[in-house]
């Protein structure tokens, strides 16, 4: 059984040029996308909606295919590239991205950028995706610390995005995971670098731990960002928060007695049409991505 909840927040900025969406399938096969628009290349809405779309559909048309996810970019990528051609609009139009996708039992992910995607079971912290930035290029040199990279004056230079062209993919894909039955459940957090640098991996698995729903959990660590980034002139902020767990009767009670809680659901009916749905946050407004320089770092330009 998979339940989710998102939010897109504009934070201190005018525009929110965030995107996230979702596409359902059916009950056990879904993605789940997040694009961060990088406003100081201009039009960061633009390029963020028109990779999310893509995304979208790309999946609609191949989730059953082993490189779909890979498909999902380089659509992204093919079209962001030729809206920029159209418009003479090479500096602008860049995003970043991460997609988790869910076809039945498999399980996959990939980014793009700062935006993350950190992977949970059984309510504890696995691992998380690796910004393709300045301070996490230079935290894997061991010349900075993990800490902080929220900090960092350079924490905005981005070294790979959509949007910049590459003779080889730059984005990143994990190897598949399996849910396999009888395992502990898994929990996924898609967010923006405006929502990560405001709550710590600590909190994120603290609210968890104590989340009923997981909505609870996307409110209890939205509550911390907002708090946190009080008097900061906020970043957007966005995020979706992805619980995994078994359907059966078994599964789902063991759920509802572990968070004292009815647990629900976003299952569509078969008899239905697949859904895709692009968020721009809770009072539909397209918005706006902050960087530091508004300039992305190609590779050699590298410190």
């Amino acid at each position: 059984m998979i339940t989710f909840a998102q939010l897109s927040e504009t934070g201190g900025r005018k525009v929110n040029e965030d995107s996230v969406g979702f596409v359902d399938v059916g009950p056990e096969i879904r993605m789940f996308a997040l694009a961060d628009g990088l406003g100081g290349h201009g039009r960061g809405e633009d390029a963020s909606s028109l990779i999310v779309r893509e995304a979208e559909e790309t999946f609609l048309l191949n989730y059953q295919k082993e490189n779909c996810l890979h498909l999902c970019f380089e659509e992204g990528q093919r079209a962001l590239l030729q809206k920029q051609e159209e418009e003479n609009a090479k500096e602008d139009l860049k995003s970043t991205m991460v997609l988790l996708t869910i076809c039945n039992a498999k399980i996959q992910w990939g980014h793009v950028g700062d935006s993350r995607l950190y992977y949970f079971e059984d309510r504890h912290l696995v691992k998380r995706t690796m910004d393709h930035s300045v301070p996490q290029m230079l935290v894997n040199a061991g010349e900075l610390k993990e800490r902080e990279i929220r900090h960092h004056p350079d924490r905005n230079r981005l070294l790979r995005v959509m949007g910049m062209e590459w003779e080889v993919p730059q984005y990143q894909i994990s190897p598949p995971l399996f849910m396999h039955t009888g395992e502990e459940s898994r929990q996924f957090l898609l967010c923006s670098d405006g929502f990560w640098e405001y709550i710590t991996e600590i909190q994120m698995e603290s609210c968890l731990q104590k989340a009923e729903t997981v909505q609870d959990w996307l409110k209890k660590m939205e509550k911390i960002v907002l708090v946190s980034g009080k008097g900061a002139n906020m970043d957007n902020f966005s995020a979706i928060a992805v619980w995994m767990f078994e359907d059966d009767e078994r599964g789902e009670k063991k759920w509802a007695e572990l968070f004292n809680a009815t647990v629900g659901t976003t299952t569509m009916p078969k008899n239905l049409r697949p859904v895709r749905t692009v968020w721009r946050g809770r009072k539909n407004l397209i918005g706006s991505r902050r960087r530091s320089s508004g300039k992305v770092w190609m590779p050699s330009q590298q410190p």
